[in-house]
């Protein structure tokens, strides 16, 4: 998952002093593929209780036309570069979780 793209972002005030304007080039890498947006909002939600920064967005006629498949479909969950690490460790680690419950539910059912 190597996508990524540029944005401005606010820095704290004290270190605002070195760039014109208070912004500095932040470098987003997308941690999560998602169909559609509100799952891939969801997953930001995850991340943003863990304290990471994240955007989502889906391309603009995918969402316009409620698509959940296909490249139009797609939402798109991207962190900072370096939270990029620390946000897949968290996703990857509720997906285990996740499986470890369906099994769990599956060995406990009476056949």
């Amino acid at each position: 998952m190597s996508d990524s793209n540029s944005s401005a972002l606010p820095l704290p005030s004290h270190e605002n002093s070195n760039s014109p304007g208070g912004y500095q080039e932040v470098k987003w890498e997308v941690v999560a593929r998602m169909p559609g947006i509100t799952p891939a909002t969801i997953v930001a939600g995850r991340l943003k209780a863990e304290g990471i920064p994240v955007r989502v967005w889906q391309e603009g006629a995918g969402q316009a036309l409620g698509l959940t498949v296909g490249l139009l479909g797609t939402g798109y969950v991207a962190v900072p570069e370096q939270f990029a690490e620390r946000a897949l460790t968290i996703l990857e680690e509720d997906a285990s979780d996740a499986l470890d419950e369906q099994f769990d539910d599956f060995d406990e059912a009476e056949f």
